[in-house]
């Protein structure tokens, strides 16, 4: 067997712009290494190592591959453990999938606050599945789990295997977004709905989702505008009214200036701006949201008249989101639209809200479907 290189070579760790360095392996980062000192806090920066779109791409005509890993996981306290998943998809068609308990789990009261650390062992994964294609060449992507950041210690590959840097023929398309884009609920890492719509609109995902972190960050925004993308999209909203923290205000001119900063480096580059989906506590109540000790999420009831007045909820986001489309295209910018996520998630899908913010995984696969469906159609914002 030969063992591969993760960071030099034919192989490349796609929607990885930095990594950790640790004694035994790499692990991928989600932002380039000049964002590190404007994260703000330990939940961002966990969020950003969580390996959600993110995939280890080569071409070879290896009959096997095997791949050892020591992934870092989560669970919440008073809700389902979530399975750590790795997808193997050759020729952009998932052939394998291997899920379980590996490596270590973070348990983390939402209530309380309490983090207990529970140790685990590394996962050595082994696919044989690829050998049905002879030996033939093949694009191959092993998908990390959406729900866990993973250190990558060893590729290996049969001796004598030809192994090719992966092609890059599709539009690359990013996306950035909340914690309903990071997908941690999602059956496993390709069924994140953000890699439904890329298979569907034959496109390469940058994944910018990013969850409870979608605050329409600066550092952010020129982190994806500096990126080689010929389509961009943006969630919005549903962090805001989660931390409260945007108000009727500063939430218009922070989304202004965002799409400035995207403008700046992409000045025709389509972008699809998206309000966010069906969450019946928010849709005309003002947040924070907190959790409610049972697995869910309520409102923070009451507070002075005279502060929640400013305070946004998801009717009046969605308001905003639509105005500010129509204003800048109205001064000319065409190749920018709007999407209202009640389209893509609306209120005849709320009961599959278990926590009741967040889809299950069927949710996940019919966001993605239909955000396919609007994007990719003939004469939608992303067509060809």
């Amino acid at each position: 067997m030969t063992e591969l290189s993760l960071t030099e070579g034919p192989v490349e760790i796609i929607g990885a712009l930095d990594f950790d360095r640790t004694d035994t392996g790499i692990v991928p980062r989600r932002l380039p290494a000049w964002t590190r000192p404007q994260i703000p806090d330990l939940f961002m920066e966990f969020m950003v190592t969580l390996t959600s779109g993110v995939r280890v791409a080569f071409r070879t005509d290896s009959p096997w591959i095997e791949l050892d890993a020591m992934p870092t996981g989560f669970s919440i306290v008073g809700m389902p453990a979530i399975p750590t998943t790795f997808d193997l998809v050759v020729d952009g068609r998932r052939v394998a999938r291997e899920a379980g308990s590996f490596g270590t789990r973070l348990v983390i009261d939402l209530v309380t606050g309490d983090l207990q650390v529970e140790p685990g062992d590394p996962v050595s994964l082994r696919f044989d599945e690829i050998g049905e294609l002879g030996g033939a060449k093949k694009e191959v992507e092993i998908w990390l789990p959406q729900s866990a950041a993973t250190e990558l210690r060893t590729l290996r590959v049969a001796d004598g295997a030809r192994v090719e840097p992966p092609s890059h023929s599709r539009r690359r398309w990013a996306h950035y977004g909340s914690s309903i884009s990071h997908c941690i609920e999602a059956h496993g890492p390709t069924d994140i709905w953000p890699a439904v719509a890329a298979r569907a609109g034959d496109v390469e995902l940058m994944q910018f989702g990013l969850a409870g972190q979608c605050h329409l960050d600066q550092f952010v925004a020129r982190a994806i505008a500096a990126q080689p993308v010929e389509l961009i999209s943006l969630k919005v909203g549903i962090n805001v009214v989660n931390a409260d923290s945007l108000k009727d205000r500063t939430f218009g001119p922070a989304l202004h200036g965002f799409l400035d900063t995207l403008r700046d480096a992409h000045p025709l580059t389509p972008i699809l701006v998206v309000s966010p989906i069906i969450c019946p506590m928010a849709e005309d109540h003002p947040g924070p949201t907190i959790p409610d000790g049972k697995g869910g999420f309520r409102i923070v009831p009451g507070g002075p008249a005279e502060l929640r007045a400013t305070s946004l909820t998801l009717r009046r986001i969605r308001t905003i989101v639509s105005e500010t489309v129509a204003g800048r295209q109205e001064r000319g910018d065409t190749n920018l639209h709007s999407l209202d996520g009640l389209e893509l998630f609306g209120e005849s899908d709320a009961a599959t809200l278990p926590d009741g913010l967040h889809p299950d995984g069927d949710g996940y696969l019919r966001i993605g479907e239909r955000f396919a469906a609007h994007a990719f159609a003939p004469d939608g914002p992303f067509s060809r």
